[in-house]
């Protein structure tokens, strides 16, 4: 559709410098474009809107109304056609209106002036302009004299890049644009030049020097170009008052003679400015090199599909196609001359065959426009351009760095070339065929595919591949830090030659350099990812030698399991670590297995993942392994946790997590934050919870995974869940949820279903928290002990809903399953959402005991609230409400009206005045009915045979209160010592009654 576009400004002459009155005269013009439609469909319409513009300004400020200039433009609707708009409006005057011919035409019965043929300073074909009310020739590119080429495309974004190139320009005498071929070098020069022309007021020269092969007739070839006498082989005297910009384009095989006629200039010509384009730089004194780097990625995507519409007119991407574009340009390492060469194809081919037609991208991207030199024809011909120029030590080199991925450092291009590389590489970096940045190279994937050609060519690939692996190999093994941390951060930065070298280590005939390259990577996986890429290459490693019983077997399948850990389902991964203890060599070897069959265990066997604890601190003690030592104690801590027993499992985690920081061991030492907050969290200590839940995320982020950063989160969002800030904690998660929704395979991230379910709850959204929580809960066969925790707030959920059966079905599981667990939390919090079924108060006391007995003061307000309302006690309501103020632990649900102007109680107080006040129990004073849940269990243990201190060492508790409970026990089924007891419970417990 034809559109005509609106575009206005304030003249920059009338402009009073840095003080400029007509700053607050711009915003107001702003404001008054806001207010405009800057696109219209009739061209009258766009003149009419003009005026008004015109006079509504001047009313608001009528000093500066003749600076305002307008320009109107009639196009195809879209960026290019707004593009030439802006050009025209920044060549008018002020007070003036300009229009493009394709406008006037528009226009019927119009007086307008016209001002003739005009190039704009987009360096197109040039256009008639006509104006309103003002014949004032207009500022364009002519007015200057010039001979800059003219363009047939438009010139799409690079804005940073003419930013800062305009200072350079203005403040220093050479200025050289070096890039590879296909760069954009030229028409970024070329487009400077024409931006800040008018500072030349003896002209903007340009001198196309790419047929030239003779040093010594550039002199000549630039004489020609500016207009001056040619044959002397002199220039300089022929300028030297001159005030002239020289633009001398395609430097590279003539470089010599550029340099020594750019000395000449700089020393004999004052005001002249050169302004070179080189794959290379001159090396002469005053130069100052700028490295064209590849344009940005969102630019580089708006100049395929504007190059993309002059093939398909009014092409539009759909979602497939845009992301096909994105990696096109990615891949096509943002360079201008690939992007255009193919959009070219999108006659043929869709924009999907195309990406996936760049893995012989010199073979597709055959397709240059005609009229250019061949070089730029195509893009192996660009390549091959540089490459030519080349000496035969710079191109053996060269095509030796190819094995590279992700860029190189000194000492390994030193390795793999086999040679001593720093003078060739400098040569090489001048030549713009390798990239230094941050003391590292690397070559753009184009040139590295070009090399990678000539090596294959050269029949060199398989040695230097070899000393790739070598190289790289050494780097694993040989790096012994004991900082994780850094050491993490090293083998990142490499991680794209990592990949390579173990892909060529593992395919070959003899794997056992892959296979040790692979068993020395699965932290690097563990920390930071990608996680099932690690645990392919460590099955890869493994299945090349199925039937090895050596130590590096076994470190390959610990490997597995470590990097399941974080990277796979919570089951997969741990069949492996039976048969790496059986290959470890030594007690060094034995330590990680342990700890992760432990945390293996940890989800469904809390007395197995003790056991494993143990025997993995033994192990440690023998090899003075300090992280399998740590990692010992934060299991513990965790099935302390999970046992509610939070005095002891609170300095268990602070003590190891600090040691595991200590040596850069961040994913553990999260992992032990997260549990640390959850038992401030439970112990009521809200503000404690918020500061480790913080520290621990802190800790996660440098990681950069799914996991860590994920889970870390989700226990901060926890914590505000129970603040009551709900908002802060959906903001938190949201990035999580972003790029869980947009990975590429399903991502298992621990807590996140929990943190977003309890968040929805604590806002009564029933409905958003309900499958949250069920998703939580779901693999409690498997995984018991962590979704056994998601039932009662799932039933509580369901209960919101009016889904009332349900809730009471998952709370007789969950009563169950926590029994059996002796996971006491979730045996209160069921028992609690039980007495919201039932209104039985003795279910609220019983979840109430439970939690005082093991210190879960946050959830013992909940009871207060429960009980205190069922019995009308205004006193202890109101002394929930003021702990609650004082926690910052707001209520979820209103309660019932109460007075505030009780006698406040401390928590304690409050608690056993609700014990005073019990009234009768449904459970009896006495028989086998009496016995509470840990009664139970104790009776159960002594049937099994187990004394006094394994019962204690089983259940978590101290040898007295075992002896308590028997004491109980003895006095409720009235026998008289274990022999009786274990006659009466064995034939309860045969009979299943429970």
């Amino acid at each position: 559709m034809s559109v005509t576009y609106l575009v206005a400004d304030l003249d920059p002459l009338g402009a009073a410098g840095p003080n400029d009155p007509a700053q607050a005269t711009r915003k107001r013009l702003e404001l008054l474009l806001d207010a405009t439609n800057g696109a219209f469909v009739a061209a009258a319409a766009a003149v009419e809107a003009a005026a008004e513009l015109r006079r509504a300004f001047a009313e608001e400020d009528e000093p500066q109304a003749g600076r305002l200039r307008v320009a109107l433009h009639t196009g195809d609707e879209g960026e290019p056609t707004i593009r030439r708009a802006r050009r025209l409006c920044e060549i008018a005057n002020g007070g003036q209106t300009l229009l493009t011919a394709a406008t006037a035409a528009g226009l019927h019965r119009m007086r307008l002036h016209d001002l003739g043929v005009h190039r704009l300073r987009d360096l197109l074909s040039p256009i008639r302009l006509y104006a309103i009310d003002d014949d004032t020739p207009p500022r364009s590119l002519d007015q200057v004299p010039n001979n800059l080429p003219v363009q047939f495309t438009s010139f799409v974004g690079r804005q940073a890049e003419l930013s800062a190139l305009r200072t350079l320009l203005l403040g220093e005498r050479l200025v050289t644009l070096a890039g590879p071929g296909g760069s954009g070098k030229t028409r970024l020069a070329a487009q400077l030049a024409a931006n800040h022309s008018e500072f030349w007021p003896q002209g903007a020269w340009w001198a196309d020097l790419s047929e030239l092969t003779d040093p010594a007739l550039v002199a000549d070839a630039v004489a020609d170009a500016v207009g001056a006498l040619v044959g002397s082989g002199r220039l300089a005297p022929q300028l030297r008052t001159s005030r002239l910009m020289l633009a001398l384009d395609n430097c590279e095989q003539v470089l010599d003679g550029v340099a020594d006629l750019a000395a000449e200039l700089l020393r004999s010509c004052p005001e002249v400015t050169v302004l070179a384009t080189s794959r290379e730089p001159l090396g002469i004194p005053g130069e100052v090199v700028w490295r064209v780097p590849p344009i940005a990625a969102d630019e580089a995507q708006a100049l395929f599909v504007e190059r993309a519409r002059l093939v398909v007119p009014g092409f539009e991407p759909d979602e497939a196609s845009r992301a096909a574009v994105a990696s096109m340009c990615e891949r096509l390492d943002g360079m201008p001359l690939a992007l255009e060469l193919a959009a070219a194809w999108l006659r043929t081919l869709t924009p999907q065959q195309i990406n996936d037609g760049l893995d012989d991208r010199f073979s597709l991207l055959t397709r240059g426009p005609r009229g250019v030199a061949s070089r730029q024809q195509t893009l192996a011909a660009s390549v091959q351009w540089s490459h030519d120029l080349l000496d035969d030590t710079e191109r053996t080199v060269l095509r030796r760095l190819a094995v590279f991925h992700g860029g190189f450092t000194l000492d390994a291009a030193r390795a793999v070339a086999d040679r001593d590389v720093l003078i060739t590489l400098a040569g090489l970096v001048d030549k713009s065929l390798v990239v230094a940045e941050d003391g590292r190279y690397r070559l753009l994937e184009t040139i590295r595919e070009y090399a990678s050609d000539r090596l294959e060519e050269a029949g060199e690939e398989e040695a230097t591949r070899d000393r790739h692996l070598d190289h790289f190999l050494a780097y694993v093994t040989e790096d012994s830090s004991p900082d994780k941390d850094s050491w993490r951060i090293r083998m990142r930065v490499e991680y794209g030659n990592l990949r390579a070298a173990l892909e060529w280590g593992l395919t070959a005939a003899d794997p056992a350099k892959g296979r040790r390259l692979a068993a020395g990577l699965p932290w690097l996986w563990h920390l930071h990812g990608p996680g099932h890429e690690g645990i392919d290459f460590l099955r890869r490693a493994v299945d090349r030698d199925p039937a090895d019983t050596s130590p590096l077997q076994s470190r390959l399948l610990t490997g597995i399991a470590l990097v399941t850990d974080v990277a796979g389902p919570v089951d997969l991964g741990y069949d492996v670590l039976d048969r790496a203890l059986k290959f470890a060599a030594d007690e060094r070897d034995r330590g990680l297995p342990l700890v992760l069959q432990g945390v293996g265990r940890i989800f469904g066997d809390l007395d197995g993942a003790w056991r494993q604890s143990l025997a993995a601190l033994a192990s440690a003690e023998i090899s003075d392994d300090e992280f399998v030592r740590d990692s010992s104690l934060a299991l513990q801590g965790i099935v302390l946790h999970l046992r509610d027993d939070h005095e002891q499992a609170v300095p268990l985690l602070a003590s190891s997590s600090a040691e595991l920081l200590r040596r850069g061991d961040r994913g553990v030492a999260a992992t032990a934050l997260c549990f640390r907050a959850m038992s401030a969290l439970l112990t009521g200590e809200l503000d404690l919870a918020r500061d480790v839940a913080e520290e621990a995320v802190r800790i996660a982020a440098p990681l950069g995974d799914y996991n860590r950063v994920g889970t870390t989160r989700s226990m901060l969002a926890t914590v505000h869940s129970c603040t009551g800030d709900t908002d802060a904690g959906l903001a938190l998660m949201e990035p999580v949820l972003t790029l869980v929704r947009n990975a590429d395979r399903p991502v298992v991230v621990p807590g996140m279903a929990v943190a977003m379910g309890s968040l929805h709850l604590a806002r009564s959204e029933f409905a958003e928290a309900e499958p949250w929580l069920r998703e939580a809960a779901a693999p409690t066969e498997h995984v018991s002990c962590i979704a056994v925790q998601s039932l009662p707030p799932l039933a509580a959920a369901l209960i919101g809903l009016d889904r009332r059966d349900e809730a009471k079905a998952l709370l007789d599981r969950a009563v169950t399953m926590a029994g059996e667990l002796r996971m006491h939390r979730v045996l209160a919090d069921a028992y609690e959402q039980q007495g919201f079924l039932s209104g039985d108060p003795d279910l609220h006391h019983q979840a109430l005991a439970i939690r005082v007995t093991h210190g879960l003061r946050l959830a013992c307000v909940d009871s207060l609230d429960a009980i205190g309302g069922l019995i009308g006690a205004d006193h202890v309501l109101a002394s929930a409400t003021a702990l609650r103020e004082r926690m910052g632990y707001p209520r979820r649900a209103p309660v019932a009206p109460h007075a505030t102007n009780s006698t406040l109680m401390a928590l304690d107080e409050a608690v056993e005045y609700l014990r005073r006040t019990r009234g009768p129990r449904s459970r009896p004073s006495s028989g086998w009915h009496s016995l509470t849940p840990t009664e139970l269990s104790v009776a159960r243990l002594v049937v099994e045979g187990l004394n006094n201190p394994d019962i204690a060492a089983r259940l978590f508790m101290s040898r007295g209160t075992v002896k308590t409970h028997l004491s109980h026990i003895f006095t409720k089924l009235g026998v008289g010592n274990r022999t009786e007891l274990a006659t009466v419970a064995a034939g309860r417990l045969a009979g299943g009654n429970q």
